[in-house]
């Protein structure tokens, strides 16, 4: 019994019209083929990355959320293939979205634990990448709390590698779904006036959507306090604002970002009262921005430091809608990826 591309039965008995077995046949390979036009075997970072890139995995995650929002949401691209999510560091919504992701496009997928494997028992990065690639995975997915340790890693295996987050230095997928949920809320990124706001000091997500937003023409501000802002911070191309009145001023989109408290070595801020009352978001300082200003958080949310739950879950939050974008992206990712896998 044949399965459609829709995923209708046609039973033995029926016919196709003329022509009706070719007419299945592009869908059918769709199935099987990428078509994203991406010319890198990893995907480290957005740094490197040109704004037609960019694009073009965009433009393959708003594919990518028509078929998730299907009943039927599997495709064939990686069947066969093995992808492996390494993570050194503790994460719910990175982790899942790439294991969904890789399964719905037909991958074998296993979840390292890394709390539980010779890492703990003192082996290195480098022998980690040496018996991974005895394996033979496809592609693997990494999280690590040091910055430049995925792409040292990446040198010392033959598959492709994917940042899921090192340090304090970029997160690729993380920008990419930002840019995505921008993009279908707003309708376009150039133009739009973004300020990101919090430990931008500490924080991955903010320089990635950095290059990735000024990359694609946007008007990007940081908004934070004096101690966490990196220094140079204003040679990214970006407006610097240390209140959130002049910071927040006619934005069309409000970033808020978490503390990162585990990587601070020091008191950054006098105490999380004091940051929440100057810096955390809710409705009066919502109110400096454009009205239709849209709010948005990578997670988890410190409710009541960074933002206010009446913020957070009110009408003019984007943070669920950034949850299904992060699957959409990661397939997307995992399918411009595929033409770079090896193919013996």
């Amino acid at each position: 019994m044949a399965i459609s591309p829709r995923g209708e039965r046609i039973l033995p008995d029926e016919r196709l019209p003329l022509g009706g077995i070719r007419a299945y046949m592009p869908a059918l390979m769709s199935q099987s083929q990428s078509h994203i036009a991406f010319p890198h075997r990893h995907l480290l970072g957005i740094e490197g990355l040109k704004a037609q890139d960019i694009t073009a995995l965009l433009d393959a995650a708003d594919e990518a959320v028509s078929l998730s929002r299907q009943v039927e949401k599997k495709r064939s691209i990686l069947r066969g293939r093995t992808q492996i999510n390494l993570f050194f560091e503790a994460s719910t919504r990175t982790q899942a979205s790439f294991e969904l992701a890789g399964k719905r496009l037909g991958a074998d997928v296993m979840n390292m634990a890394v709390a539980n494997s010779s890492v703990k028992k003192g082996e290195t990065l480098i022998d980690t990448a040496a018996t991974l690639n005895a394996m033979r995975p496809d592609i693997i997915i990494v999280r690590h709390h040091c910055s430049g340790a995925v792409d040292l890693l990446s040198r010392k295996v033959s598959c492709s590698v994917v940042n899921a987050g090192d340090g304090a230095h970029e997160h690729p997928t993380q920008a990419l779904l930002d840019a995505l949920t921008i993009r279908r809320t707003k309708g376009r990124i150039q133009g739009l006036t973004i300020a990101i706001c919090g430990d931008v000091a500490h924080s991955r997500v903010a320089r990635s959507n950095i290059l990735l937003l000024t990359a694609l023409g946007a008007r990007v501000r940081v908004v934070a306090p004096s101690t966490l802002l990196p220094s140079g911070i204003d040679r990214m191309g970006v407006e610097v604002h240390r209140t959130m009145r002049d910071g927040l001023r006619d934005a069309d989109i409000v970033m808020m970002l978490r503390l990162q408290l585990e990587r601070m070595s020091g008191a950054f801020v006098p105490s999380l009262r004091e940051y929440a009352h100057f810096y955390g978001l809710d409705e009066d300082k919502l109110s400096y921005a454009k009205p239709d200003a849209l709010v948005m958080h990578p997670g988890p949310i410190n409710r009541g430091v960074e933002i206010d739950s009446a913020v957070a879950d009110g009408p003019r939050s984007l943070i669920n809608e950034q949850v299904e974008m992060g699957v959409a992206v990661r397939m997307a990712v995992l399918e411009a990826l595929s033409h770079h896998l090896r193919k013996e």
